[in-house]
């Protein structure tokens, strides 16, 4: 055992004593009159940790290639699989901080490119109107065929419960489902491959037939690095593409304020045509009557008593 001792030091900080109290362990007596030496036990060094592309890289080499495998059961397409397993990947990239502290960064990943893959959207793009060529195995073939046959919730239910290996609470988490829901759709799924394919009506043999099923297609996945920097152009794409829109709409909303009117202008009504003038009479020679008047007023211009005579100044 090691004696504690109170040793008191005194030494002077800026012209003022002061005491401190340091715990010190003495040296036991040496029993056995031999010297002995103690070791203090050195402290293991911690590893350094990894940067987040490291991160990225480790986790992308440990899950894109089953999870391409698993894209390709749940699509029946192989160019789908990479593409939506690389489009998750890169979504993960954008929101690392989001996914590395995750409880399971596997996990956010796989429903990401399930999500991705099982878009309805994809059936208006051109390439993917036409199927891919099935597998050469025909029972590969056929149990595919009765896999896509499936609605795509209960086809991504049955391949998380029977084809990953998850329990049944996390299934249905995934899929966004209640627990009861989730064991409906399996359920429904096994019945309905059971019936195509009565000798994987047992779990067991329906894991084992999705395993070699996925492990038969030669399914590569792109680069880490490849994917990171793909990702990062995507970004900086739509990120210069935002900005482009809201300068395009400011400068349309300044031009509008500039150019608009200030009030109200009512419309100009168009023109009506008036009925009933009578038309205008053509000035003629005058009458005797109409001569005589207009000479009577020459003479009586100025020296009439009834008119008014202007001043000249």
């Amino acid at each position: 055992m090691c004696r504690s001792i109170y040793v008191y030091v005194l030494f002077r900080t800026k012209g003022r004593p002061v005491s401190r109290k340091r715990e010190v362990c003495a040296k036991p007596p040496n029993t056995l009159g031999t010297e002995t030496e103690v070791t203090e036990p050195q402290p293991t060094p911690e590893p350094e940790p990894l940067t987040p592309a490291q991160a990225f890289d480790a986790l992308y080499a440990f899950c894109a290639p089953a999870l391409v495998r698993q894209t390709y059961l749940l699509t029946g397409r192989r160019e789908l699989a990479r593409e939506s397993v690389e489009r998750a990947f890169q979504l993960a990239w954008q929101r690392w901080p989001e996914v590395a502290v995750d409880r399971d960064p596997a996990g956010w990943v796989r429903a990401a490119a399930y999500d991705i893959a099982l878009s309805p959207w994809h059936r208006f793009r051109p390439r993917y109107r036409h199927p891919e060529p099935p597998p050469a195995d025909a029972p590969d073939r056929t149990l595919l065929a009765a896999f896509l046959k499936l609605p795509p919730p209960y086809r991504r239910t049955l391949l998380l419960y029977d084809g990953v290996g998850l329990d049944l609470p996390e299934t249905a988490a995934e899929t966004e489902a209640s627990t009861p829901a989730a064991a409906s759709r399996l359920l429904h799924a096994r019945k309905a491959i059971a019936a195509r394919l009565p000798d994987l009506a047992d779990p067991a043999e329906l894991h084992r037939r999705f395993t070699e099923l996925a492990s038969t297609e030669r399914l590569r996945a792109a680069r880490p690095p490849t994917v990171r920097r793909g990702g990062e152009r995507r970004t900086r794409f739509w990120t210069r593409a935002a900005i482009a829109f809201t300068v395009t709409l400011i400068g349309t909303t300044t031009f509008t304020l500039r150019t608009a009117p200030t009030h109200y202008e009512p419309p100009v009504s168009p023109g009506v045509q008036v009925q009933g003038v009578p038309a205008r009479v053509a000035q003629g020679a005058l009458s005797e009557a109409e001569t005589e008047l207009r000479s009577k007023l020459h003479r009586e211009a100025v020296h009439g008593p009834d008119r008014l005579v202007p001043v000249a100044r």
